[in-house]
C-alpha cells in the first residue's frame, strides 16, 4: 500500500492511478513474444533500389514543397561510451596496471588522435579539478571530429546535415532535438556559439526547438517481489521509459515529413555526400508512397469499388509493405484496406548486418490475420520457438539507420501517433540502485512497438550511412578520425 505522500508523488508526475497499476501489472505478466513469419530480406521485405530509382527519389525529394523536420534524440548521457575507461580508472586506483591491448590502453596510446586532445584540453586537465567531465555529459556535446581549424560535436554535425537536406525554399532548417533537462542549457549555449558560423557557411537559418522527455513517461521501478521500489527517503523510484518515451515529443511536431536519426550516428563532413544522398532517397521514397496511398484512399472514398481496384491495392500493400490480407468478403476487405492504407508511413534505411549487436527487420503475423513489417529486439523473440530461432538465423540486415516518416493523412490532418503503438511490446531488465537489485521497464521502443501499426517499408542503404559511436574507441574509426 502506498502512503498519501507516495500517491501524490505518482500524480504529480502526470501518471494516473490506472496507468501506475498497469505499469506494476506489466512486471507480473511480462510482455508476449511476437508471432514471426520470417526475417525480412531482399527476397521479401527489404527493397533494393537500382540507380534509376535512386536518381528518381532524389529528384522527388529536391522538388518537394512540404515541410521537413529533422528529429534528433539526444538526451542520453555518454556514461556507457566511457564504461571501459571508468573501469580502468578504478583498477589504476587499486594499484593495477593497464592491460596490454585493453580499451583503456588503446585510448591512452592514441590520445593525440581524439579531437578533445588539444592545447586547451591539456591545460584543462592540468589546471582544473573538474576537467572535461565527459563521463557525465551527453554524447551530443562531446567533441567527435577534428578538422583543420575546428572541432565538432555530434550536435554540430547534425546542424551540417540538416543544412544539406532539410533546408526549405526560404532557407529555413527545422530541427527538434530531445535533451535532458539538466543538459539543455549546454546545448543552447553551444548553439548560440556556433549558429552564426554554420548559417553563414551553408546559407540557412536554423529553427531549432529543444524538448525534454516528459515525467509522465517515466516508469516505476520494482523490487524482486514486483512491489514499488522505495528509496531510503521513502519516495518511489521512477526511471526513464527508454526512447519509446519520445513518441509524445514526436507527436507534438507539426511537419509533413519527419527525419529521425540518433545523435551519435554522424560522420565527418568529407564522407557526408553519401549520407545526404540516401537521406534524399528515403525522403523521396516516402513522398512517392504517400502520394500513391492518398490516390487509393480517394478512390475508395468515391465508392463503387471494383474488384480490380481491390486486387490492385492488395498487391500494392503486399509489394511495398509486406502486408498480406486474410480471405474476407468484399465489404470487409474494402474496410480493412482503407484502415491499413490510412496510417502513418515510415521508410527505414537498413544496412547489412556485419556482426553489430541489436535488433533487426522481420515479417510478423498480426492478430487481425494480416502481416506487417516490424523491427524487433532480441528480447522480443522466443528462443524456445524453433521457427523463431530459424527466422533469426535468416536475418540479413540490422536495425534502421535512418527513419523518414509521413505523419499526415490524405485529408491533410495530422495523425495522433499515440493511437498506432503496441503497448504490449515493452522490455523488462534487471538493474540496481544503491546496491539493491531492482527491475526496470521500458516503453515500446520508438521504432519498435511505438510504430507498430504504421505502414513500414525497409530500404537497403550502404554501410557508410551507419556510423554510431557506442564506445570512445569508435572515434578512432576512419569515419570519425583523420589518421
Amino acid at each position: 500500500m502506498l502512503t498519501q505522500e507516495q500517491k501524490q508523488q505518482v500524480l504529480s508526475r502526470g501518471i494516473s492511478e490506472a496507468e501506475f497499476n498497469t505499469q506494476l501489472n506489466n512486471f507480473v505478466t511480462g510482455f508476449p513474444y511476437l508471432n514471426i513469419v520470417n526475417a525480412a530480406t531482399p527476397a521479401k521485405g527489404i527493397k533494393v533500389l537500382d540507380n534509376a530509382q535512386q536518381d528518381k527519389m532524389q529528384e522527388v525529394s529536391d522538388n518537394y514543397k512540404g515541410t521537413v523536420c529533422k528529429f534528433v534524440p539526444a538526451s542520453g548521457a555518454a556514461t556507457r561510451m566511457f564504461k571501459d575507461l571508468f573501469e580502468a580508472s578504478d583498477k589504476l586506483k587499486a594499484g593495477e596496471k593497464l592491460a596490454e591491448g585493453s580499451p583503456a590502453d588503446k585510448f591512452v596510446k592514441n590520445i593525440s588522435l581524439f579531437p578533445f586532445f588539444d592545447a586547451q584540453g591539456i591545460l584543462n586537465f592540468t589546471l582544473y579539478p573538474n576537467a572535461l567531465n565527459y563521463g557525465s555529459m551527453p554524447k551530443g556535446l562531446i567533441q567527435f571530429h577534428k578538422y583543420e581549424n575546428e572541432n565538432r560535436t555530434p550536435f554540430e554535425e547534425h546542424l551540417v546535415e540538416g543544412a544539406k537536406y532539410a533546408k526549405d525554399s526560404n532557407g529555413n532548417v527545422k530541427m527538434v532535438v530531445t535533451v535532458s533537462v539538466e543538459h539543455q542549457k549546454g546545448f543552447e549555449s553551444l548553439l548560440e556559439l556556433v549558429r552564426e558560423k554554420y548559417e553563414k557557411r551553408f546559407g540557412c537559418k536554423y529553427n531549432i526547438e529543444f524538448t525534454n522527455q516528459m515525467p509522465s513517461t517515466d516508469i516505476v521501478a520494482v523490487d524482486t517481489e514486483n512491489k514499488p521500489f522505495i528509496k531510503d527517503d521513502s519516495t518511489i523510484l521512477f526511471r526513464p521509459g527508454g526512447h519509446g518515451a519520445l513518441l509524445q515529443n514526436l507527436n507534438n511536431i507539426d511537419s509533413d515529413i519527419l527525419v529521425i536519426k540518433n545523435i551519435d550516428n554522424v560522420v565527418k563532413e568529407s564522407l557526408l555526400d553519401e549520407t545526404i544522398k540516401w537521406k534524399k532517397i528515403l525522403i523521396g521514397r516516402t513522398i512517392e508512397l504517400q502520394n500513391k496511398i492518398f490516390d487509393y484512399l480517394n478512390k475508395l472514398d468515391a465508392g463503387n469499388v471494383s474488384n480490380d481496384l481491390v486486387e490492385e491495392i492488395k498487391a500494392f500493400m503486399d509489394n511495398e509493405f509486406a502486408v498480406e490480407f486474410p480471405v474476407l468478403g468484399k465489404e470487409e476487405t474494402v474496410a480493412l484496406l482503407k484502415a491499413k492504407l490510412n496510417r502513418p508511413i515510415r521508410v527505414c534505411g537498413m544496412v547489412k548486418n556485419e556482426g553489430e549487436p541489436g535488433g533487426g527487420p522481420y515479417i510478423i503475423k498480426e492478430n487481425d490475420g494480416t502481416t506487417s513489417l516490424q523491427i524487433l529486439e532480441a528480447a522480443q523473440i522466443d528462443k524456445n520457438n524453433p521457427s523463431a530461432v530459424e527466422a533469426m538465423k535468416g536475418a540479413t540486415h540490422f536495425n534502421p539507420v535512418d527513419l523518414v516518416c509521413a505523419v499526415k493523412n490524405y485529408k491533410g490532418e495530422k495523425f495522433d501517433l499515440t493511437k498506432y503503438l503496441d503497448p504490449s511490446t515493452g522490455f523488462i531488465s534487471e538493474k540496481s540502485f544503491q546496491g539493491k537489485t531492482l527491475k526496470a521497464q521500458e516503453l515500446p521502443g520508438l521504432w519498435n512497438g511505438s510504430m507498430s501499426d504504421w505502414n513500414t517499408q525497409f530500404v537497403e542503404t550502404p554501410l557508410i550511412t551507419f556510423n554510431p559511436v557506442k564506445t570512445v574507441l569508435d572515434l578512432l574509426r576512419e569515419q570519425h578520425c583523420n589518421r
